[in-house]
């Protein structure tokens, strides 16, 4: 207890000699330095690019408001708005995977390139980050496409390429329209997410919005409320630009 309170409690009070206080003073002064000094080493940060984006056609270009997901070994994959192949000279952007090489850098790969034709009713612009499944298998959505945008599915081909499938092709109000968000799993693998615009409530024309799921059914996902009516589901092999399927 300090001079100051022990006089108090006493019920006496007497001046704080010169020695006291600086005593005090000092040791005060050495308590604060240490946290300073503390304080200022936890709070240094360091900042790395580990990679950086060539954009179209061969890379991807704008990562928007996805965020990454790591896998069990250690890779981390997520999407791009543009970059790839097709949408005039921007791209429609691309899922991709970084992977450590083992001398402290990263290689990246393209998984997948959006591209849709008038016989593809492919997605465009994903803008949100991924989901992983215990398999492996990535889940996704683009903002837009064919319809009001995808919910899709990328599954290793066990040949080095990815087979996507189309869950869910949103429609517009009633149903949502434009996803922007990421999904999530339940215990039992349905998908949630959100629309950015579509439903029942107008909000100046194109929806307020919706809450959605996707309901698993044999490793595809089907919408919950018109369930096969809703569901397009193409798969194809994911192939390089220029590369051919023959």
């Amino acid at each position: 207890m300090s001079p100051l309170a022990s006089a108090a409690v006493s019920g006496k009070f007497r001046p704080m000699r010169l020695a006291e206080g600086l005593s005090i003073r000092l040791r005060s002064l050495a308590i604060l330095t240490v946290t300073l000094l503390a304080t200022s080493t936890v709070a240094v940060t360091q900042e790395r690019v580990l990679y950086s984006f060539n954009g179209p056609p061969t890379d991807g270009a704008g990562p928007a408001y996805g965020s990454l997901i790591f896998d069990a070994g250690g890779n981390l994959y997520g999407t791009t708005g543009e970059g790839g192949v097709g949408c005039d000279q921007y791209g429609c952007g691309t899922v991709f995977e970084l992977t450590p090489d083992g001398n402290g850098g990263w290689t990246e790969t393209v998984l997948y390139y959006f591209d849709p034709t008038f016989s593809n009713p492919d997605g465009v612009n994903p803008l949100a980050g991924l989901a992983l499944d215990n398999a492996g298998n990535l889940y996704g959505t683009t903002s837009e496409g064919v319809g009001g945008g995808k919910v899709f599915e990328l599954l290793p081909d066990g040949r080095g390429g990815w087979t996507e499938t189309l869950l869910h092709t949103f429609g517009g109000a009633p149903d949502g329209a434009t996803p922007q968000s990421g999904l999530i799993f339940d215990n039992t693998g349905n998908l949630y997410g959100t629309t950015y615009e579509g439903g029942t409530n107008p909000c100046g024309g194109n929806g307020c919005g919706t809450v959605f799921r996707v309901v698993a059914n044999g490793g595809r996902g089907l919408d919950g409320n018109r369930a096969i009516q809703l569901q397009q589901q193409r798969q194809r092999r994911i192939l390089s630009p220029g590369q051919s399927d023959l």
